[in-house]
């Protein structure tokens, strides 16, 4: 279809009228439509179609959170220290810490979705390893654990 044959055919569209609905389906869509007067009372209810229960609990609510603030604060604050001191955990001051991640390999896999769809997915496995020294007690301790990350990637399709 060319320029000309396209411009023709729209001009033709634009003066023709549409056809009028049918009345049952008109009908149902009128029995379908909410009354706007239902609407604006469901949207703006007012005070007086609040329960009063549930008035005071929006009150009620925010002032509770704030009490129990207040009182975790204050609960903190005024705890006994005494109780930290006799485990030997607490008593270790980190010097040095160091925190390590090495990459051990990395290698693209290609997988078929149920629907059909080939997609990439990036697989990637790392080393992590932790160092806590403390040189006061001549402590050292290391932690290493092993992790894979797995992202699938988009497969473009044309």
């Amino acid at each position: 279809m060319n320029e000309q044959e396209q411009e023709r055919y729209e001009s033709e569209l634009r003066r023709i009228s549409p056809a009028p609905l049918p009345a049952n389906f008109m009908a149902r869509l009128q029995t379908a439509r909410p009354n706007p007067q239902q609407k604006q009372k469901m949207l703006f209810p007012s005070e007086q179609a609040i329960p009063i229960w549930r008035r005071v609990m929006l009150w009620l609510a925010p002032a509770l959170a704030v009490i129990l603030a207040v009182f975790f604060v204050a609960r903190a604050r005024f705890a006994p220290k005494g109780g930290a001191q006799e485990s030997p955990a607490y008593g270790l001051k980190a010097d040095g810490v160091q925190v390590d991640q090495e990459l051990v390999s990395s290698f693209d896999v290609v997988a078929t979705l149920p629907d059909g769809q080939p997609v990439r997915f990036r697989c990637r496995q790392w080393k992590d390893q932790l160092t806590v020294t403390d040189k006061n007690l001549g402590v050292q301790i290391e932690q290493r654990s092993p992790r894979v990350e797995v992202m699938p990637v988009r497969f473009e399709t044309y």
